[in-house]
């Protein structure tokens, strides 16, 4: 199984070159927020077939909002969220065209046979 993870600045059109797994899953769950100062994230999850960096199919993405206080190595993640509804409310219209942007560069035989539903959530509103 092939996944990748991005995650955005929750305004930004580009990802971070750090991943989830290296920001969150570092660091101590807040007990409250109180005296945190707080940055919001947006990870993004694809999955598919494939080996390492190589996808050979794109099957599906999920989506997370995350809160990070990185200072003092506490935040909150959210549950992850996989459809299409939900997905296409999260992203910005900048993350949908990078990841569009990405998934065609990486594989564009896995876009192209990735189906209507995957892509949709790509495409602008």
């Amino acid at each position: 199984m092939w996944n990748r993870n991005f995650l955005f600045r929750s305004d930004g059109s580009v990802p971070l070159t750090q991943t989830e797994n290296d920001l969150f899953h570092e660091t101590d769950p807040a007990v409250d927020s109180s005296g945190l100062n707080m940055e919001k994230f947006i990870s993004v999850w694809l999955q598919g077939e494939g080996e390492d960096q190589t996808p050979t199919a794109y099957t599906s993405i999920y989506v997370r909002t995350a809160t990070l206080d990185p200072q003092k190595q506490t935040g909150f993640l959210q549950p992850l969220q996989g459809r299409t509804h939900q997905i296409k409310k999260i992203l910005t219209p900048g993350q949908k065209a990078y990841l569009k942007d990405w998934l065609i560069k990486a594989n564009p035989t896995a876009w192209e046979e990735a189906g209507d539903q995957f892509q949709e959530i790509f495409e602008k509103e």
